[in-house]
C-alpha cells in the first residue's frame, strides 16, 4: 500500500512539473490581447496609425510610425521562440527582453536588451540603458572607452555569425533564452550570441516597429531553469 501511495505521489509531482513547464503562445492569432502599444507619434498626431496589426492570422509590424508592442506581463527565466520574416524589403526590427521603463532612450526605446533582427545582423545585442557582457568584448563592441548604454555610446555588441539568416521572404526562427543574468540567442538553430552579467534579469518583452514590415507567425514562451548548452538548437 505504501509503495502504491509513493508511486501515485511521484506521478502527481511529475504531472505537476510538466504542467508548469508547458510552452504557451504570447500571440492568440486574432488580436493584441496581452500586449500594449507604445508609439510616441500617436500621442500628438491624431492621424497616426497603430503600426501593429493582425493580418491573415499573423502579427505584423508595419514599421512606421516607430514604436513598440510590449507585453502586459513581466517574465524571467524563459525560452522565447519567435518565427518571423521580412515580407517586403529588408530592414530593421528587434526583440527586446527585460524591458521596463518606457521611452528611456531617444524618447522611444524602453530600458532593455535588444536581440537584433535587422536583416543581415540578426543576433546582435543592443544595450538600451541596460548592459550585458560577452566574451571578446572589445573585439565585438569596439574600444572600451566608447562603451555605454545611453545616447551616443557604443551600445552594439556584434553577433558571432551573420550567415544564419534565411533569404529574404523566408521564415526565420529566433530562439532566446534568459536565465538570471545570462542571455543566449540562436538564429535558425545556430548559436549566434551569448551574454552574462546582465544588469537586469526580468522584464517585459517587446517587438519593434522600426521602419520595415515584419510578419510574426509564432511567439512562444517556455519557463526554464538553465540555459541550453547546445551550439545548435531546434524547437
Amino acid at each position: 500500500m505504501k509503495k502504491f501511495v509513493c508511486i501515485a505521489l511521484a506521478a502527481i509531482v511529475l504531472f505537476a512539473c510538466k504542467a508548469t513547464a508547458q510552452t504557451r503562445s504570447l500571440f492568440n492569432g486574432s488580436n493584441l490581447a496581452g500586449w500594449q502599444v507604445d508609439v510616441p507619434e500617436m500621442d500628438t498626431n491624431h492621424l497616426a496609425i497603430n503600426p501593429f496589426i493582425i493580418r491573415n492570422g499573423l502579427l505584423v509590424s508595419m514599421g512606421v510610425p516607430n514604436g513598440h508592442l510590449i507585453t502586459d506581463s513581466v517574465y524571467s527565466n524563459y525560452r522565447l521562440a519567435v518565427e518571423y520574416r521580412f515580407a517586403g524589403k529588408p530592414g530593421n526590427c528587434g526583440i527586446l527582453v527585460h524591458a521596463s521603463t518606457p521611452r528611456a532612450l531617444y524618447k522611444m526605446f524602453p530600458k532593455s536588451i535588444e536581440c537584433q533582427m535587422q536583416y543581415g545582423d540578426a543576433g546582435d545585442f543592443w544595450c538600451i540603458v541596460e548592459d550585458i557582457t560577452v566574451s571578446d568584448m572589445e573585439k565585438r563592441r569596439g574600444p572600451k572607452e566608447d562603451w555605454g548604454i545611453t545616447e551616443g555610446k557604443g551600445r552594439r555588441i556584434i553577433n558571432l555569425t551573420d550567415s544564419s539568416e534565411k533569404p529574404l521572404g523566408e521564415w526565420n526562427r529566433m530562439t532566446i533564452e534568459c536565465v538570471n543574468s545570462a542571455i543566449k540567442v540562436w538564429v535558425n538553430g545556430d548559436m549566434v550570441n551569448e551574454g552574462f552579467n546582465c544588469t537586469v534579469s526580468k522584464g517585459q518583452i517587446a517587438l519593434q516597429a522600426e521602419g520595415a514590415e515584419v510578419e510574426f507567425r509564432r511567439i512562444d514562451i517556455l519557463p526554464i531553469k538553465q540555459l541550453s548548452k547546445l551550439e545548435k538548437i531546434s524547437d
